[in-house]
């Protein structure tokens, strides 16, 4: 059975220790990149976890890169925009997602978004994407206007850059030290790493993100990294916000029965 780690994690903020705000839970998911499975388990769950605990107000938070690289990147879309009709689901935009949208008109992009995870993306919109002259190109992208939903498009446009809930700031790759929150560029938000990862002062907010993977979810003073490298481990990583505890959710599939569990051990570093 899948249930939530009962591992709660603080550390200061000045004089108090960071918190969202009262009667609100925060589900912050990282990097799903196509692996529909591990995110269906993840949903069941949040569902159970929502539904055993406090009757707070939740918000999820998928922390952008919903797509390339894994098998099931049309359907990981399709899933979250089912859930959006019975959870309050907002989606940051990663640099995956950018890469996609900005691949239909620029075949730069195209030939880039291919060799780092696009292909099976395509794949799972039931493209071939076989190419190796610029008229290839020209013909795979018409492939893709005619094979991806409208409304997939739309749904990846609507994608948020920033997210704030109380002392907590949610993007996907991270922020610009020593850059106030509204005056933050798109293009760090979605690729930063160097001198994110690195800088030690606190920020205005503690950072959520994704983007940079690690065998754990990482902890510091001003950031929490929660890619766990989906695609590749086969384990997904989620944050649970409440008043100012923490904890997480980890769904995993183990290797020998190629089923998706809870995996009890999870610690952050």
């Amino acid at each position: 059975m899948i249930e939530s780690l009962r591992k709660f994690f603080t550390l200061p903020m000045g004089s108090r220790e960071p918190s969202v705000p009262v009667g609100r839970r925060i589900y912050a998911i990282g990097d799903i990149h196509g692996r529909l499975d591990l995110f269906n388990a993840m949903i069941e769950a949040i569902e159970r976890d929502s539904a055993h605990g406090r009757p707070l107000r939740s918000t999820v938070i998928l922390l952008g890169d919903l797509v390339d690289r894994g098998p099931d990147s049309a359907g990981v879309l399709a899933r979250a925009r089912e859930w959006q009709k019975t959870r309050d689901v907002r989606i940051l935009a990663g640099n995956h997602e950018e890469m996609f949208l900005e691949s239909f008109k620029r075949m730069e992009v195209l030939r880039h978004f291919l060799r780092f995870g696009g292909r099976e993306t395509l794949l799972s919109y039931g493209i071939q994407p076989r190419v190796r002259t610029k008229a290839d190109m020209a013909a795979l992208q018409q492939l893709m206007a005619d094979h991806i939903p409208a409304e997939d498009v739309e749904f990846l446009r609507s994608f948020e850059e920033l997210i704030v809930f109380g002392d907590y700031a949610f993007v996907h790759a991270g922020i610009a030290p020593g850059v106030a929150l509204k005056q933050q560029q798109a293009q760090d938000m979605r690729w930063i790493r160097e001198p994110f990862l690195s800088h030690l002062d606190p920020h205005s907010h503690i950072v959520v993100h994704g983007h940079t993977i690690t065998e754990r979810a990482v902890i510091r003073p001003n950031r929490i990294g929660i890619d766990t490298g989906a695609f590749n481990t086969g384990r997904l990583t989620a944050l649970v916000l409440e008043g100012t505890g923490r904890r997480f959710i980890e769904t995993k599939v183990k290797k020998k029965k190629g089923v998706v569990t809870l995996d009890r051990k999870a610690e952050a570093e």
